[in-house]
């Protein structure tokens, strides 16, 4: 877990963890990221990202996953930056203040393990 501070508060958090927890997808991790309303638009988000990569891919995973509320122009964007694409996209997966939500998978692939096993 990656945690950022400003002025002793915590403006946000990252993590990983596995994708599917089935054996076969043990090369596949989604991450998540939050930000705190009053530390959005500082390159927080940017920040954990690119760390989280970084961390991924000395872990020897194949691909890092994303869910993004369809509506979220924002970090779509940011996600396209930093080279991943979109995977698919699950309608109605979540309902929150009085509306549904669609959820798109982006996925970025790594290098992956040079032996993987099953």
């Amino acid at each position: 877990m990656l945690v950022a501070e400003e002025n002793g508060e915590i403006a946000g958090f990252a993590t990983f963890d596995t994708f599917q927890n089935w054996p076969a997808y043990n090369y596949a991790v989604e991450y998540s990221v939050y930000v705190c309303k009053d530390y959005r638009s500082r390159g927080i988000a940017l920040d954990f990202m690119t760390k989280l990569i970084m961390i991924a891919e000395k872990q020897e995973y194949a691909i890092i996953v994303a869910g993004i509320d369809s509506s979220n122009a924002a970090g779509i964007a940011l996600h396209e930056k930093l080279k991943f694409y979109k995977a698919g996209v699950i309608h109605r997966a979540g309902f929150t203040f009085g509306r549904w939500l669609d959820l798109r998978f982006y996925q970025r692939n790594l290098k992956g393990p040079s032996y993987p096993t099953e």
